[in-house]
């Protein structure tokens, strides 16, 4: 077993301070926690393991903890007309969230379930608001989580609503590159998503997902093996998704 494994099973039943002392290093806004505040919120944090598919928390649920994804995958995402499911995004290890409602003091305003098995630290709502009051430097960081957060928003809606079908599905799989890497090959998606999964991702049907898909495939930017996609040509591909 490797030494994120070896964290990864200490953290399923956490029970002292160095139990996180890895946990601090997963993502920079722990940071700016002092020795006093790591080990107050290590007092009132919880891991929990959900199976494929299992919900983490349902739009307009009230926010009782903020979250960080420890091993996995996540999908945020809306149901919209008729049920119709749109990935807002993907979530890779050690990527916050949770928190924007809980900050505002409102319901969450999308849903997030497991892509795959996933393990997610929960730290408690008055815990963490306690110290974004009284830690300036931590407060600050989740501003700039949250500004982060609104300018990828602001990049999807624009290119949900303009990009024609083939740059949205191009700019799908670059940013599944960028997000989760390649495998062993250097080529193939670490992200074997289904075609409805993609479709989800990019706004258009699962009849349009494969069909343009096939379309990348003639054209030479990717190769198919089931779920598997090879990116074959990223100059191509980023050109089709800049055009749009």
């Amino acid at each position: 077993m490797n030494a994120r494994k070896k964290l990864i099973a200490k953290l399923v039943m956490p029970k002292t301070e160095s139990d996180y002392k890895n946990l601090w290093d997963m993502n920079p806004v722990w940071e700016a926690l002092t020795p006093m505040e790591r080990d107050y919120i290590s007092q009132h944090v919880q891991t929990c393991r959900y199976r494929k598919n299992e919900v983490i928390h349902h739009e307009g649920d009230e926010p009782t903890h903020m979250m960080m994804l420890i091993e996995g995958k996540l999908r945020v995402y809306k149901e919209g007309v008729g049920n119709k499911i749109q990935i807002i995004r993907m979530l890779k290890p050690f990527d916050l969230f949770a928190f924007r409602a809980l900050i505002a003091g409102e319901t969450y305003n999308t849903s997030v379930s497991a892509f795959e098995p996933a393990v997610v630290m929960k730290i408690e709502k008055a815990a963490f608001l306690k110290i974004i009051q009284q830690n300036n430097q931590f407060c600050y960081r989740f501003m700039i989580e949250m500004a982060r957060d609104l300018g990828r928003s602001d990049a999807k809606m624009v290119s949900l609503t303009q990009k024609h079908i083939r740059g949205r599905l191009a700019e799908a799989l670059l940013n599944l590159k960028e997000n989760y890497g390649l495998d062993a090959d250097g080529a193939t998606l670490s992200m074997y998503m289904s075609r409805e999964d993609l479709a989800n991702l990019s706004n258009m049907t699962t009849a349009n997902a494969i069909r343009t898909l096939s379309q990348f495939q003639q054209e030479g930017m990717v190769s198919i093996d089931g779920r598997k996609i090879k990116l074959l040509n990223e100059s191509d591909l980023l050109k089709t998704s800049l055009i749009g």
